[in-house]
């Protein structure tokens, strides 16, 4: 029987789908001791990965008979997709499966650090009531910026349109003549920045894309603006964002990915101290629901694939 290896969190009952077939071993705490993972992939035809889990061409050696990695999510800057190219190893991002969930994710934190009201819990049990210190803006009227529009732009989009904001958007790759032009007004990179109340990131991380919000990008937003990453640590210079919220030249950020996951710490510090930011660990498209799709979607297309029902592939 084929085996499939699972490095990272699944559902369940996805799990068990694979179970029904194939033999499957799963750990999802994989991931924290990729060394381990090595000997495991020797004789599987699967293997099942989240965000944490490198996929490196030393790895795919170790696996001459694996034919598929499904992906329980979309990022694949954790997979070489060149040495998956060469070995003849097909890629299945989960697309469009957490859409939703990141999109609510984005939408919930423009909520939360506009209006700015939302860290009074403490004060107001000290018997405090910082009334005039905690008015903030409403997103109606504001503009969201989209540097990026994917599948979860686009759903962005739609629900900050219903919330009575404008929607600008940039992307290089998206054609003029793209339909979801109708969501948004098609602007340039600095059109976003300098325009946008709301800057909301969905890029791969790249070569081109490292680094793309610097201090020299932050300094052409608004001061009252603010940001928020939920694509891949590196798209924003951390130290360039500590200094300009520390300094008041931006109102605020809420980063879900991070340069260098977990994060540490000492790699935190930049943000000590700072009121005006929102730090989560990389669980924007994650919720219960998502999973169960993330799960679903992965689960099918492993099948497919093993199956020899090769035609529903994703060729990256």
């Amino acid at each position: 029987m084929a085996k499939i290896v699972i490095t990272e969190f699944m559902d369940d009952a996805a799990v068990d789908a694979l179970k029904q077939q194939y033999d499957v071993f799963y750990d999802q705490t994989l991931a924290d001791r990729q060394d381990e993972i090595v000997p495991l992939v020797a004789d599987a035809a699967a293997l099942i990965v989240r965000n944490r889990t490198q996929v490196t061409a030393d790895l795919l050696d170790a696996a001459p008979d694996l034919k598929c990695v499904g992906r329980l999510g979309v990022g694949l800057d954790n997979i070489d997709m060149e040495a998956c190219r060469e070995r003849g190893v097909t890629v299945y991002p989960a697309t469009g499966a957490n859409n939703l969930c990141v999109a609510e994710y984005v939408i919930t934190n423009a909520m939360l650090l506009l209006r700015g009201a939302y860290q009074s819990t403490e004060a107001m049990l000290q018997g405090e009531w910082p009334r005039q210190a905690l008015i903030g803006h409403e997103l109606a009227g504001r503009v969201m910026g989209l540097v990026g529009f994917g599948g979860i732009a686009r759903e962005v989009a739609v629900r900050a349109s219903v919330l009575g904001m404008q929607v600008v958007a940039y992307d290089p790759y998206c054609l003029a003549d793209d339909p979801g032009w109708q969501l948004a007004r098609n602007v340039s990179l600095d059109g976003v920045l300098d325009y946008a109340d709301v800057v909301s990131l969905h890029v791969p991380l790249t070569g081109d894309t490292k680094h793309m919000i610097d201090a020299e990008a932050l300094a052409k937003m608004k001061s009252q603006a603010v940001i928020i990453n939920t694509s891949r640590g590196g798209i924003i210079d951390e130290e360039a964002l500590a200094s300009a919220l520390s300094q008041g030249k931006l109102a605020g950020a809420a980063l879900d990915v991070f340069e260098t996951e977990p994060l540490s710490a000492e790699a935190a510090m930049k943000f000590s101290g700072l009121k005006n930011i929102i730090l989560t660990p990389h669980i924007a498209g994650v919720t219960q629901e998502s999973n169960v799709r993330v799960s679903a979607m992965t689960a099918q297309t492993v099948l497919a694939h093993l199956d020899d029902a090769g035609e529903q592939a994703i060729h990256l």
